[in-house]
């Protein structure tokens, strides 16, 4: 490797230079030993923390401490990772790497109940025996140990994004089982899916996902109040399913409050512009929120569904199984509903806002029309003749007479218009 041909030269620089005489022996020995650093500590900086694991492992004790010392501070603890127990111990001492970037969760089940450890170090993890190992936003180095300690390989959280939903639910061949799906994340009022990947192996449920989620909290909460309902892993991968399906129909609960508000607003008589722009911004989020949970509903069964037809499951489990794909369908019904719902308050809407537009435009039409002849009187009063009319009437009468002539010109076409819209609107009525 480039570590270990850098290592080599080095070394036989150096013996070189202690062969040869040199009036200042000590200053040469320091610049060398100075580009010596530098140029490892460029490679150092270019490799993964995998990759430098690999390289300490592959080398001489000395020459993984020299190795060591130039590591950067900030990627120590993920290298820790990388190696082996007792090279760590060499490297960095009594220091174990801690789960810094992520935070990882252990349930193990003690005289019947369910022992939730927040896991901080290596030798912590080896003491357990979980049914559960809950990751969030682990570095690489660490879901790595964690796959090598227990024997299988734990996927990106952010590449499960990337996979075609035929690829999310299969078994390996040792029996693993692997599921993908999306939970809901509503918070704020925005909404979004957080993909979360399962795998069940050697008995054990682990969870790798990037945020936190309330279904997870709940499930927690309920392991410590509720204990003696989880005997095993699938009890809990179902249990976590169901808590999906809880936390969407409280979702939902939430849309048919806030759609009910929108409905009185939009069935009053007055709805301004600003109004109805604010209304339709809320039937939107609530359009988008329905969306997201009948997605995630779909995506909840098809991994139900999975687990009854893969025969993954006792008969008890089956049951339960089954319990939640009538609840997905239940919702499904209410989900429905709420785009009938949606679209009937967006059409009212969009309706408001057209009564609103024609009656600025009849407005504008009645404003046209009122002084449509004001403008020809007016038109005729500017022009020469009227003066050589009203010559020899004083000016202020003249023209009084003819203001007051506008006036009362305007007044009666308005009278008119009135009468005839009052006329037109009884006829309405009655047919």
């Amino acid at each position: 490797m480039a570590v270990t041909e850098l290592l080599n030269k080095h070394r036989i620089i150096e013996d070189m230079l202690r062969a040869q005489p040199s009036r200042r022996p000590e200053l040469v020995e320091a610049v060398v030993q100075n580009q010596h650093v530098a140029e490892l500590r460029m490679l150092l900086s270019r490799l993964s923390s995998g990759e430098i694991g690999r390289t300490l492992e592959s080398v001489s004790p000395d020459d993984a401490k020299l190795l060591w010392r130039h590591v950067a501070q900030d990627r120590m603890n993920d290298v820790l990772w990388e190696v082996s127990g007792v090279l760590g111990e060499h490297l960095a001492g009594n220091v174990e790497p801690q789960f810094h970037r992520g935070e990882v969760t252990a349930c193990e089940l003690v005289d019947g109940r369910m022992r939730i450890v927040q896991v901080v170090s290596r030798s912590e993890m080896e003491r357990l025996q979980p049914i559960w190992i809950d990751v969030l936003g682990a570095s690489k180095s660490e879901r790595g140990w964690l796959g090598r300690h227990f024997g299988l390989d734990l996927p990106d959280p952010e590449d499960l994004t990337d996979l075609e939903v035929s690829a999310r639910f299969y078994v390996e061949e040792n029996g693993e089982l692997h599921l993908h799906s999306n939970f809901l994340l509503d918070r704020d009022g925005h909404s979004r899916s957080v993909p979360v990947a399962f795998i069940v192996h050697a008995e054990i449920l682990f969870t790798v996902r990037s945020e936190e989620l309330p279904v997870f909290r709940l499930q927690r909460l309920r392991m410590r109040n509720q204990p003696g309902e989880i005997s095993d892993c699938k009890d809990l991968l179902l249990a976590l399913y169901g808590a999906d399906v809880e936390y969407s129909a409280d979702a939902l609960e939430g849309t048919y409050e806030t759609l009910r508000r929108v409905g009185r607003k939009v069935l009053s008589e007055n709805v301004s512009d600003s109004d109805a722009a604010r209304i339709l911004g809320n039937i939107a989020e609530e359009e988008d929120l329905n969306g997201r949970i009948r997605g995630n509903m779909l995506d909840t069964q098809r991994a139900v569904s999975f687990l009854l037809r893969g025969r993954q499951l006792r008969s008890t489990q089956m049951e339960d199984a089954r319990e939640i794909i009538r609840d997905i369908e239940s919702l499904n019904t209410h989900t429905a509903f709420l785009f009938e719902k949606i679209n009937f308050l967006m059409d009212a809407t969009v309706g408001f806002i057209n009564i609103n537009q024609n009656r600025r435009v009849s407005q504008l039409t009645v404003a046209g029309v009122v002084f449509m002849p004001l403008n020809v009187l007016a038109g005729i009063g500017g022009m020469s003749e009227f003066s050589m009319m009203t010559q020899g009437i004083p000016w202020p009468l003249s023209y009084g007479a003819f203001t007051a002539g506008m006036i009362l010109v305007g007044w009666g076409t308005y009278t008119i218009l009135k009468v005839f819209e009052a006329r037109n609107a009884r006829k309405a009525a009655k047919a």
